[in-house]
């Protein structure tokens, strides 16, 4: 009874730390603010992203302060809860702006769309999960792995992925060295953990700090250093919406930028009391930690261009994945012209 208590609880911790933030404006206006966009002249957008999270620390420190405003955007912040919401929200028109895993806007491209989605800023260079045990293990080595099993993500998801890319890497075969489950949704595989199941689980934060705090798990090694400079995620829209909206696509750029900055100047103590009003269900400790995890490992480009290497890796892990029926090409999918004009 205890364990399952304890699962509960790291359940529910995930969860609340994921909805946490979400819906959220800029600025944080109450009802009253509604009829005064007119008097402060600033345009709303809304912003859909895939999963509110610590592992985008640099857009939260955006508009905690106030960058968003000052170039003239009334940000609306919604929580998609998965890629193919999010996705489905630009190409529908309820978002504007759609922030997510790249891989998205390829398979939609491949799939024929005309008004087709556009990345023109990346934000993670690095995977944002890491591999949890059950001891610790200061010599851990990717082949420790063999004859396992691992808790993993769902097929064809960017955190799973990137995990069998990284064991191919190390010449392990996902399909036969080892038992990876992909049966368990995703925010739930730390408590499954918890109660005992697995030997190993890939686990997103807060997860992973959850498991160590109760002494459940020992991060091992991070899947962000060991898979190398992946474009994690990055903040795209349709195609139309770029060409008739130049000034907003401009705008919101300069702003992230200057949180990019602000990431890059700042300690992880100070850049996690910046944002810890994105997250009232987590103690500053835990996004201290959190952030120093992500800090450490160079999660956060100093620019958000998203260049053609990255591209093609990204694409390299969807073929290796068997996810990849045809490439797609880099300049149809994404433009630098705005991010570069952000970064001088």
């Amino acid at each position: 009874m205890k364990k399952r208590l304890l699962a509960c609880a790291l359940a529910a911790v995930f969860t609340l730390a994921l909805l946490a933030g979400c819906s959220r404006k800029s600025e944080s206006p109450g009802p009253e603010d509604a009829g005064q966009k007119e008097e402060t002249g600033l345009t709303e957008v809304t912003l859909n992203e895939v999963a509110h999270s610590i592992f985008y620390a640099p857009m939260y420190a955006a508009v905690e302060e106030g960058y968003f405003a000052k170039e003239g955007i009334d940000l609306d912040l919604v929580c998609g809860f998965g890629a193919d919401k999010t996705m489905t929200a630009v190409i529908s028109g309820e978002a504007d702006i759609g922030f997510m895993g790249s891989e998205a806007s390829i398979y939609t491209y491949n799939e024929g769309a005309t008004d087709y989605v556009v990345n023109f800023a990346q934000l993670t260079q690095r995977a944002g999960n890491f591999l949890v045990a059950r001891e610790e293990m200061p010599d851990f080595r990717w082949e420790d792995l063999k004859g396992s099993v691992v808790l993993g993500g769902r097929k064809g998801g960017m955190p799973e992925m990137v995990f069998e890319y990284i064991l191919k890497q190390n010449g392990i075969d996902p399909e036969t060295d080892l038992e990876i489950n992909q049966n368990i949704d995703f925010g739930s595989t730390a408590a499954a953990f918890a109660e005992g199941q697995g030997e190993f689980t890939v686990e997103f934060e807060p997860g992973a700090t959850t498991l160590e705090s109760e002494g459940k798990g020992y991060v091992v090694a991070s899947l962000g250093e060991d898979s190398g400079y992946v474009p994690y995620t990055a903040f795209s829209a349709k195609k139309s919406f770029i060409d008739e909206n130049p000034e907003i696509i401009q705008g919101f750029t300069n702003a992230l930028q200057k949180g990019m900055d602000y990431v890059q100047t700042h300690s992880p103590e100070e850049i996690a009391e910046v944002i810890e009003p994105q997250f009232p269900e987590t103690d500053l400790e835990t996004i201290t930690t959190i952030v120093t995890r992500y800090y450490d490992q160079d999660t956060w480009k100093s620019n958000l261009i998203f260049e053609e290497s990255s591209f093609d890796l990204l694409q390299d892990i969807l073929e290796s994945a068997g996810e990849l029926a045809m490439r797609a090409p880099y300049e149809d999918l994404v433009t630098t012209e705005f991010a570069a004009r952000a970064a001088q």
